[in-house]
């Protein structure tokens, strides 16, 4: 979704085209993917951070271009909606100390989009849902200025022509219906990305399966959404269903465009095979036809563009950079509440991603790999999970701890430095051990404020400042 998109409406017959050439494609990519040496590489990690723009009273404020514009830093994007950023990090080698080079980046570009946003009448936050947001947040008007937002808009209309229907059962139930995917912009998330050679692919993606659930139970940073309690992670409810583009048309397909998925995967071409023949395009933008030299490596425009347009919680994606590679993109985690949560969680699914791919886990049943997920998004620490070797379902806090070690190892194996290991999975330890994650804060929080929109605002103020002292959540008074 970074590629520039150079116009917002699109014919039939330029649809018919894309498609052509994501055929062609697959099959550029399957001659890449079989050439001895492909991807190879030292391990390598990167990130891309969400945030939200937001009033000094805690309000979202929908400026982005004009902050991205006074940072003048090429590492910030516009996200869908005019509240929104996204910075994506610099890739580095996972061994050593990755995860105190990925929080220093984090509070360097923190500090960066906030002296741009001063200029502005803003600030940043780094929270999965910005707990100030109402109905009226979401117009039309909210949506991002370039070209690609709008285009995708139009493209996923093309596709659904009825409403987006949301509908969320958690502690309260949250119901309505928008015309576009507007919604979607609610959502800041922290991805993580994992290099890995083509050979490996499918046992670390799958390993990436079973680790996230976990995983998201111990990180939930997103509890409600325009004002009612929902879930631990309500993002993946919302994402979810608000980019869900199976009309009555579609309702025989499987998955949804945004899904944790319905079976282990076998190689990566088979994922991005997936990909193109169960999900329509929605930005059909063509380049110009490649001309490949003998042992070059192909840019695959058109595949990636697509492959960006399709939300799996754990994504591949193909890089032409550098001689090209794959790399497991896991977009489950939410932003916040600190630089440090967000690198001991990475830390953590790294970690525990780098053991599990040591083993068969396609032994287990995928349908434990999906409960989890989904249990771990809606009931948190206290969600009911299943694990290969135990007989029968454990409280998510308790399985954590059990499984730290298991991470330990499996960083270590990557040369991640013992130091470093400790200090990271500790606030993972500590958080779980004192039931502190961002999610029981902000509820916690809130409770003593009151329940209305002001109420909420202030907690955004609260959690803002406290965010900005680096100090990780379970820290966090109330």
């Amino acid at each position: 979704m970074g590629q520039k998109v150079d116009k917002d409406r699109y014919s039939e017959a330029e649809f018919l085209r894309f498609g052509e050439r994501l055929a062609e494609q697959l099959g550029a990519l399957r001659e890449v993917l079989a050439r001895p040496g492909f991807g190879d590489g030292p391990v390598t990690i990167g990130a891309e951070l969400e945030m939200f723009l937001v009033t000094p009273e805690g309000r979202p404020l929908p400026r982005n271009q004009e902050v991205r514009a006074v940072a003048a830093d090429d590492r910030l994007t516009l996200e869908l909606g005019r509240f929104n950023l996204e910075a994506n990090l610099t890739p580095l080698p996972i061994a050593g100390r990755p995860f105190t080079a990925m929080m220093r980046e984090m509070r360097e570009i923190m500090a960066v989009v906030d002296t741009a946003a001063e200029t502005q009448g803003g600030q940043v936050v780094m929270i999965g849902i910005l707990p100030s947001l109402s109905e009226f947040d979401f117009t039309h008007e909210a949506l991002s200025g370039e070209g690609r937002y709008r285009a995708l808009a139009r493209g996923m209309r093309r596709l659904r022509t009825e409403p987006f229907r949301v509908r969320i059962e958690g502690v309260e139930l949250l119901e309505l219906e928008v015309e576009g995917v507007i919604l979607e912009s609610a959502n800041t998330s922290w991805q993580v990305h994992l290099r890995t050679p083509p050979a490996d692919f499918a046992r670390v993606y799958n390993a990436a399966q079973l680790a996230i659930g976990p995983v998201l139970a111990v990180s939930g940073n997103s509890p409600a959404f325009l004002g009612r309690q929902l879930w631990e992670e309500t993002r993946i409810a919302l994402f979810e269903e608000a980019a869900d583009d199976r009309d009555v048309e579609r309702l025989d397909r499987r998955d949804r465009r945004v899904g944790f998925g319905s079976g282990w995967a076998r190689s990566a071409q088979e994922l991005f095979e997936t990909c193109v023949r169960d999900y329509e395009p929605v930005l059909p933008m063509s380049s110009v036809p490649e001309e490949v030299p003998a042992g070059g490596v192909p840019k695959l425009a058109e595949l990636r563009l697509h492959q960006g347009t399709v939300w799996q919680w754990n994504r591949p994606v193909y890089d032409p950079v550098g001689g090209g590679h794959l790399r497991v993109e896991m977009r489950a985690l939410p932003a916040g509440p600190s630089a440090a949560d967000m690198a001991a969680n990475s830390a953590f699914l790294l970690g525990l991603t780098a053991a599990l791919a040591l083993h068969p886990v396609e032994e287990f049943p995928f349908a434990g790999a999906y409960r989890n997920f989904y249990r771990g998004a809606i009931h948190g620490l206290d969600a009911p999970l299943s694990w290969p070797g135990l007989r029968e379902e454990v409280p998510a806090w308790r399985l954590a701890l059990d499984l730290l070690p298991v991470a330990e190892a499996g960083l270590g194996r990557m040369g991640v430095e013992p130091a470093e290991i400790r200090w990271a999975l500790d606030i993972v330890r500590e958080r779980v051990t004192r039931r502190r994650t961002g999610a029981i804060w902000q509820r916690k929080a809130l409770a003593g404020m009151g329940g209305d929109q002001a109420a909420r605002a202030r907690l955004v103020s609260r959690y803002r400042e406290l965010s900005q002292t680096g100090e990780p959540v379970h820290t966090w008074p109330f």
